[in-house]
């Protein structure tokens, strides 16, 4: 069975070798070979000379081989499709740069393949990285629970799952899928997904719903785990009001492709959710009707855009 870990990467060479050190760690069953591929998405930072540096010592040291390119023009969803051009066969392991592999994750991935010889799509749990260091808000869980959360988080319990549109659809950073699926299905959205640390996405969304329309199987295994680094500044009211406004929108635009008019509803959120954190005095409360504010200017933003293919 061979696996090729799939890394797209912008200035973070430092989280980077985090997460290559993860990926080392993780035990790897015989039956299994894998090897990582890194594409340095208009990298500016010391991205290559790590990676060089890498390819040079892994000959002495017990380390997956390596190898990397580098895509120059901005966006993930071109460094995601420059990766697909120099994969051949097998299934693509998707990791994003600032995750952090379980110890099992390999033979979780391994195990789920042979158990499901029909499914073509894997995607399993994402869990923050917590230092304890992060506000209590952060693991509010009521009324005033802030959506997107600040750090990604992916959790649909610890059975197993098939999933349709209908469900939650996974993201990119821990997605696994047989090659063949992108000859059937295409790659990823080049006006979709983040341009440098912009916190657009939606070109894995996309792309799991272009391959759910095309009749591919889509399954959750709770045991495919990785952890999310958690940054400081992700919960900073501005952070936080940014990604609300961008995930939404990229959401909107996966899942309504064509320029279309705004829907009254989405016009009486926003007043209330103004009127919420205009009459509000509590921080929680603000916080809380800010980031919904931010999260409908999006969908409405992306109502009014047009995504092409």
């Amino acid at each position: 069975m061979k696996l090729t870990v799939t890394i797209c990467t912008y200035n973070r060479s430092e989280l980077l070798l985090k997460t290559l050190a993860s990926i080392n760690n993780a035990s790897i069953p015989d039956s299994v070979s894998v090897s990582i591929l890194v594409i340095a998405n208009a990298c500016s930072d010391d991205t290559l000379a790590k990676l060089k540096d890498y390819q040079n010592r892994q000959v002495s040291k017990p380390w997956l081989p390596l190898t990397f390119a580098q895509e120059p023009k901005p966006g993930k969803s071109n460094a995601l499709n420059k990766a697909l051009t120099l994969i051949s066969k097998g299934w693509v392991c998707f990791i994003d740069d600032d995750h952090r592999l379980d110890k099992h994750y390999f033979q979780a991935v391994s195990d789920a393949i042979a158990q499901f010889p029909e499914t073509t799509l894997f995607c399993g749990k994402i869990i923050p990285d917590w230092t304890g260091q992060e506000p209590a808000w952060a693991h509010e869980q009521g009324e005033f629970k802030i959506t997107p959360f600040p750090v990604p988080y992916f959790d649909l319990g610890n059975e197993p799952l098939t999933l349709s549109g209908d469900n939650s659809i996974p993201g990119g950073g821990n997605l696994i899928a047989a090659h063949e699926v992108f000859r059937r299905i295409g790659g990823f959205s080049a006006n979709l997904g983040p341009q440098g640390h912009d916190l657009m996405g939606g070109e894995d969304s996309d792309f799991v719903l272009r391959a759910l329309n095309g009749h591919e199987t889509l399954r959750y295994i709770p045991h495919i785990v990785q952890y999310h680094y958690v940054n400081p500044l992700s919960f900073k009211l501005i952070y936080v009001m940014r990604k609300s406004f961008q995930r939404n929108r990229s959401i909107t635009l996966a899942h309504q492709p064509e320029r279309a008019k705004i829907p009254h509803y989405l016009w009486g959120q926003l007043i209330r959710y103004c009127a919420g954190a205009l009459f509000s005095f509590k921080p929680d409360k603000i916080r809380f009707f800010l980031t919904r504010l931010a999260g409908v200017l999006g969908q409405m933003f992306g109502t009014l855009q047009s995504k092409i293919h």
